[in-house]
């Protein structure tokens, strides 16, 4: 696909901002222009097939090079504490650290709040009334 350099700049600026009429502000010289005419050549450069197509090209690569899942954490944790236990010195606090994040991500093991009550009290309101009975 065939992109000028500025349209290739308002692709880049449009899938980073998200607002084509900011894209076009940051890819074109707009100093002369009103709001309004922006905005206009802003829709006109979207809707380019060549500069949609490259718009939509970006997108995947950002979300594949963005794609964070529960298996790619749970690759990173497992080459973390490999790592941590074939070092010259094994760091064993790292490889437990990096077995326990493995749990929790597979819902092994919550954090546990536990609550107590330390101290009953009992609260005794006064109306001022005798009880009645043995008065001395």
């Amino acid at each position: 696909m065939n992109l000028t350099p500025k349209q290739e700049a308002f692709a880049q600026a449009y899938v980073e901002t998200g607002n084509a009429s900011e894209a076009y502000r940051r890819s074109y010289s707009t100093a002369n222009f009103k709001a309004e005419s922006i905005n206009v050549n802003a829709c006109k450069t979207l809707a380019l097939a060549n500069v949609s197509q490259r718009v939509e090209e970006l997108r995947a690569q950002l979300a594949e090079r963005n794609a964070v899942t529960v298996d790619t954490l749970i690759a990173e944790l497992d080459e973390a504490r490999v790592v941590a236990l074939g070092a010259m010195i094994p760091q064993s606090s790292a490889a437990v650290s990096a077995s326990l994040g493995k749990a929790k991500l597979l819902g092994l093991l919550t954090d546990k709040i536990d609550a107590k009550v330390t101290e009953k009290r009992t609260i005794v309101l006064n109306f001022g009334i005798e009880p009645e009975g043995d008065q001395a």
